[in-house]
C-alpha cells in the first residue's frame, strides 16, 4: 500500500458545508474510489490556517491518477469549486507532502 498525504485550502467560512458535503459523500464517488483502489481515506482540517489535511492509503498511482477523468470525479470537482481553491481544470489545489517519519 502506498501512502499519501496532501493539503488543500478550504476559502473562509465553509468548513460546515465542506463537512456536509462530505456527510455522506456522494456514494458514486465513494464506489469510483474503492474501485481505483482507495483505502483509509481521511481529510482533517486546521481551524487556524483553514488548511485541510488528507491523508490516503493507496494501491496504485497510476489507478489513483486515473480518477480525476471520471465523470463523477468532475462533477464533485465542480461542486467543490465555490468554498475551496482549485486549478484552472476545477481540481482542489493540492500540496503533495513527503513521508518523513513512519512506523507500523
Amino acid at each position: 500500500m502506498i501512502r499519501k498525504a496532501f493539503t488543500m485550502k478550504l476559502f473562509p467560512d465553509t468548513i460546515k458545508e465542506y463537512t456536509n458535503r462530505h456527510s455522506p459523500i456522494w456514494n458514486e464517488l465513494l464506489v469510483v474510489l474503492k474501485n481505483h483502489g482507495v483505502h483509509n481515506y481521511s481529510i482533517f482540517h486546521d481551524e487556524k490556517s483553514n488548511v485541510l489535511f488528507a491523508y490516503v492509503e493507496i494501491e496504485s498511482v497510476e489507478k489513483w491518477e486515473k480518477i480525476a477523468s471520471t465523470e463523477i470525479c468532475q462533477k464533485w470537482w465542480a461542486y467543490m469549486t465555490d468554498i475551496m481553491e482549485t486549478n484552472s481544470d476545477l481540481s482542489p489545489v493540492s500540496v503533495p507532502l513527503n513521508e518523513v517519519f513512519h512506523i507500523d
